[in-house]
């Protein structure tokens, strides 16, 4: 199992170097200068030559890429242009409300999806199954900011439950920091729901066909048990992958959710560091939604032992 984790390991490390490289020479080739952005609309040529200069935007591309690298490889992530701190600092004041988001996203997404997946397989074909697929349908189809500006309009400025906009620190205080975030949870996991309750039913519904689920009605087993215990952990390795890919998408994709309700996290500050043409913050927050996205993939790799008596062997 050792060996099995540091193959994966160093098989993400090319993976990394690629989108490294990707994301530096596309960054570079788009139109767009930063030294413009940070000097002003009013900047002459030679204000703006001068703010290249003094960012290190004058050297030749290869020259910035063996920099940047060096200095990544010594754990360094280097200076925002726009913000003028540390990337490093700049990331870890944003993780706690992306982290926070995310989480409470999945828990709420899992909690109502893997049941209503399973009452949907089995009553299949039943009025109660093509409503909630139908519902599902609908989650996929509207869009995110759709539904956070309806959440906002329902149940903060009609019935007053819950602040419009903002978000804060858990160490301020559990009360508010749940009160802000359940809004923006809910909102976001409309989507998840809907995925993950599809791929319950598709995969509980291939379970139930099987021949060890009618011994077990044979036997006079509770349906409930028959459900939870053998069809619905049979059916757990495409659920689990979903909910990974799902976690690692969440942790790269809460901009829109962040914009709307106005969350300081990583989403936020990638849309303001794509705004001002910040090189170094995108690169580095690039690099680690790919690596979180890896790490995620691996995990996901080790729970399939779990639940696959194939792979325990």
């Amino acid at each position: 199992m050792l060996g099995y984790v540091l193959r994966r390991l160093l098989s993400a490390v090319p993976v990394l170097a690629i989108v490294a490289v990707l994301v530096f020479l596309m960054l570079r080739l788009t139109p767009g200068d930063p030294a413009a952005v940070i000097a002003g609309d009013n900047a002459s040529s030679e204000q703006i030559a001068q703010v290249r200069h003094q960012l290190g935007l004058d050297q030749p591309l290869p020259a910035q890429f063996a920099i940047w690298i060096g200095n990544l490889l010594r754990g360094d992530l280097g200076e925002s242009f726009f913000f003028k701190k540390s990337i490093g600092e700049l990331i870890l004041g944003r993780v706690e409300p992306t982290l926070s988001l995310a989480a409470a996203t999945m828990l709420i997404a899992v909690c109502v999806a893997i049941p209503l997946g399973v009452v949907a397989a089995y009553r299949h074909g039943s009025w109660l199954d093509r409503i909630m697929m139908g519902v599902s349908v609908l989650g996929f189809s509207v869009p995110v900011f759709v539904i956070g500006y309806g959440m906002i309009y329902v149940f903060s400025i009609t019935l007053g439950w819950f602040p419009v906009q903002g978000y804060q620190p858990l160490s301020s205080g559990l009360g508010g920091y749940l009160h802000r975030l359940v809004l923006p949870a809910l909102t976001l996991s409309v989507v998840y729901i809907a995925l993950i309750a599809r791929m319950t039913r598709a995969s509980v519904l291939e379970v139930l066909s099987e021949d060890y689920i009618r011994t077990a009605r044979a036997k006079g087993q509770v349906e409930r048990k028959i459900l939870f215990r053998h069809a619905l952990k049979n059916a757990a390795v495409p659920i689990v992958t979903i909910v990974g890919i799902g976690i690692a998408l969440l942790i790269g994709g809460v901009v829109v959710t962040e914009s709307v309700f106005a969350i300081p996290g990583l989403g936020r500050l990638t849309v303001d560091a794509v705004l001002a043409r910040d090189y170094p913050t995108i690169q580095a927050l690039i690099l680690l939604f790919s690596g979180v996205y890896v790490l995620i993939n691996l995990l996901i790799d080790l729970t399939y032992g779990l639940f696959d008596p194939r792979i325990r062997q």
